[in-house]
């Protein structure tokens, strides 16, 4: 079967390298991995795993120096950067831990700037399913400096879905939040993902969100070492344990994956 025709992601034999000659650093060292629509995906690993140059590839900020990397069947490398510019407005959201939202703008104007920027006519009524789906329907009018951290959030979440993306990714989204409220984002999270069908692909240190996930795949010296399905908290952090161990194993193996 051809993967390429169910995954919303594939990256083929990612390689990216930063440097030259004897100062070149591998961040990514042949990954393969792909992101079926409708999946909530959590990608783990130690620090200098490879996770944020991961991120980067896959979502069109950073050009592999090898491999490729597709979005619905189509090669980024085939992109010049306006067109890139332009492809991650219209069919990539993104939700980080700092929020970024401009504080000049109410809730409303921050979740459809998406939308202007891409000079799309915002459509009242999906505009409005999303802001009631993350709980703002209250809040509409409001600034940043007047909603709590986790209002925030949910005002990124919405500013990621409002375009129908093909795909979310999501780096770190609750490490700015207390427990109970990244508890909360993450079942909106997975919420979107089951009930619109959402793809989103969260990059993430912490057992505990990784349990929200479908799926947790592992990174390790820019490497893929393995994944789990319906993963829990207390396995997880049991494999996190285990990264270093797997990566000296792994090191000699070619790097596979896919559809899993």
């Amino acid at each position: 079967m051809d993967t390429t025709t169910v995954d919303t992601v594939r990256l083929n034999a990612v390689r990216k390298v930063y440097g030259k000659g004897g100062t070149s650093v591998m961040a990514l060292a042949g990954v393969t991995l792909g992101f079926q629509r409708g999946s909530f995906t959590a990608v783990m690993g130690p620090s200098g795993s490879g996770k944020s140059t991961f991120l980067q590839c896959a979502a069109g900020l950073d050009r592999p120096t090898s491999g490729t990397v597709l979005l619905d069947g189509e090669d980024l490398a085939g992109y010049d950067e306006t067109a890139l510019t332009k492809m991650r407005r219209e069919r990539i959201g993104f939700i980080f831990q700092a929020f970024n939202l401009l504080p000049a703008l109410t809730v409303m104007q921050n979740i459809t700037l998406p939308l202007k920027l891409a000079r799309r006519r915002p459509n009242p009524a999906r505009v409005a399913e999303v802001i009631d789906r993350v709980g703002l329907s209250e809040r509409t009018g409001h600034r940043p400096a007047e909603l709590s951290g986790g209002q925030q959030q949910r005002v990124a979440i919405a500013r990621a879905l409002v375009t129908g993306p093909a795909v979310v990714f999501a780096d770190e989204p609750t490490g700015a939040l207390d427990t109970r409220t990244a508890r909360e984002v993450l079942h909106l999270m997975r919420e979107s993902v089951r009930t619109l069908g959402q793809t989103i692909v969260m990059v993430t240190h912490d057992p505990v969100a990784a349990s929200y996930a479908d799926r947790a795949v592992f990174l390790a010296d820019g490497r893929f070492v393995g994944d789990m399905y319906n993963p829990t908290a207390e396995v997880v952090a049991e494999r996190m344990t285990r990264l270093g161990a797997w990566a000296g194993e792994t090191q000699a193996q070619p790097a596979t994956g896919g559809v899993f």
